[in-house]
């Protein structure tokens, strides 16, 4: 487990999804996509034998945790589920703008 923070770029080892931490209220915390924890920005980048399949990733979109705690920006598309700690991220839903009259 590790200390992400805001603005931290990430980079998956099983496909080309990049991510941009955008909140994350929770310390200690696994961020993995298609079942394999993200490299940093430091970090070498070894690609797995397993190339991610599955759910698509989308650039532009955030992701975001059931609780609301943790939320990444996806800056590169690729394939693979995001998780943090197992439990799979969601599609967050814009907030609709108020009206104006």
């Amino acid at each position: 487990m590790a200390e992400y923070k805001v603005g931290e770029r990430l980079r998956s080892r099983v496909s080309s999804v990049s991510l941009v931490v955008v909140r994350v209220d929770r310390p200690d915390i696994e961020i993995t996509c298609g079942g394999e924890s993200v490299a940093r920005s430091g970090d070498e980048l070894t690609t797995s034998a397993v190339a991610a399949d599955g759910f698509a990733v989308e650039m532009g979109k955030r992701y975001e945790d059931p609780d609301g705690t943790v939320e990444v920006l996806c800056v590169a598309a690729g394939a693979g589920e995001l998780a943090v700690n197992g439990t799979p991220l969601q599609l967050k839903t814009p907030r609709p703008l108020p009206a104006s009259d």
